[in-house]
């Protein structure tokens, strides 16, 4: 079943059973209820990382996913609150937008490559805020705000998604569908990558002039991966802006864009699954930190420089070793 070993398969049940069937039994054990938003918050963080995992895979720094993010974020608030449409259906027409923005942008940039490439790709989430700003159609600094749950979804009479806003728990529901997006987009990721354009990914990734040489289209496949990374980023923006229920020029920052690349470092840049650990890592790492004051931010780069000195290949690479598509 798509290339996965015995092992991997057992370890793959164990995640699905733990965050569609532990995590919610936790928390009702607990009351817990807030840690459905940190949860969720986690799994669409982990989607848009995946983006610039994949970035990455051919060769480049991606410090600009939060641009994506936020365009996703408004085309999905635009397209419910001013066109009427479903959530369902702006959902991946927010991601193919961004796609979209992603092939515009890309066909001059990603000629660039190493720090070039990265220092233009850190302004444009800094460019789409400006933009979001000065265009009438995003309301400028007041931004998008009471957008409306995503509405029930059926098909001949059967309902397949129910309405959120008539459900008791909507924490859950964004939970559950955040997980479900995670767990499909991590799936296909992986399938990408152990495919023919996977490999021909991994060739561009060692020596462009060389996969070039044997015939490989390497503009094409750089375009291909750079709009499905910013697919994934738009669609974790989309999620984001509806469980808001708002969404503004501030909803991603410059910050963001880096942290999505941090979570792929400290997960580990040699494994498919390494942006969801990093993610993860990170997120309630920080947190814990929250409790040194000022010296938050000090003992959080200490711990960062240190795992990427002493763990080049991640946090993943403690149990696996060198990094390998796993």
């Amino acid at each position: 079943m798509m290339g996965f070993s015995t092992k991997q398969l057992v370890g793959v049940g164990v995640f699905l059973v733990a965050i569609f069937v532990g995590v919610p039994l936790l928390i009702n054990m607990t009351g817990r209820w807030d840690f459905y938003f940190t949860l969720t918050s986690v799994a669409l963080l982990a989607i848009a990382s995946a983006g610039v995992w994949l970035t990455f895979y051919i060769g480049r720094i991606n410090i600009g996913q939060g641009a994506f993010a936020l365009i996703g974020a408004y085309v999905s608030a635009i397209l419910v609150v001013k066109a009427g449409w479903s959530f369902w259906i702006s959902l991946p027409a927010a991601g193919l937008f961004a796609g979209l923005v992603a092939v515009l942008i890309g066909l001059p940039i990603l000629r660039l490559r190493g720090v070039y490439f990265a220092m233009i790709t850190l302004v444009l989430t800094q460019v789409v805020t400006l933009t979001a700003l000065a265009l009438p159609v995003t309301n400028g600094a007041k931004g998008i705000s009471n957008i409306p749950l995503p509405t029930g979804v059926s098909i001949f009479g059967i309902p397949l998604i129910p309405d959120f806003g008539a459900m008791e728990n909507t924490k859950l529901a964004f939970y559950l569908t955040a997980c479900i997006l995670m767990v499909v987009t991590y799936a296909a990721l992986y399938r990408l990558v152990n495919s023919r354009l996977g490999h021909l990914c991994r060739s561009m990734q060692q020596n462009e002039e060389l996969a070039s040489s044997i015939g490989v289209n390497i503009a094409y496949i750089r375009i291909v991966i750079f709009a499905i990374s910013s697919f994934f980023g738009g669609i974790g923006g989309a999620m984001f802006g509806s469980i808001a229920q708002s969404v503004y020029p501030s909803t991603f920052v410059v910050a963001d864009s880096v942290n999505f690349m941090l979570n792929c470092f400290l997960g580990g840049l040699g494994y498919v699954f390494g942006p969801i650990l990093g993610t993860l890592v990170l997120y309630f790492g920080w947190d814990l930190l929250f409790e040194l004051g000022k010296y938050q931010m000090l003992v959080y780069s200490i711990i960062l420089i240190a795992v990427i000195r002493f763990l080049p290949n991640g946090l993943l690479s403690i149990r696996f070793g060198k990094g390998n598509n796993k």
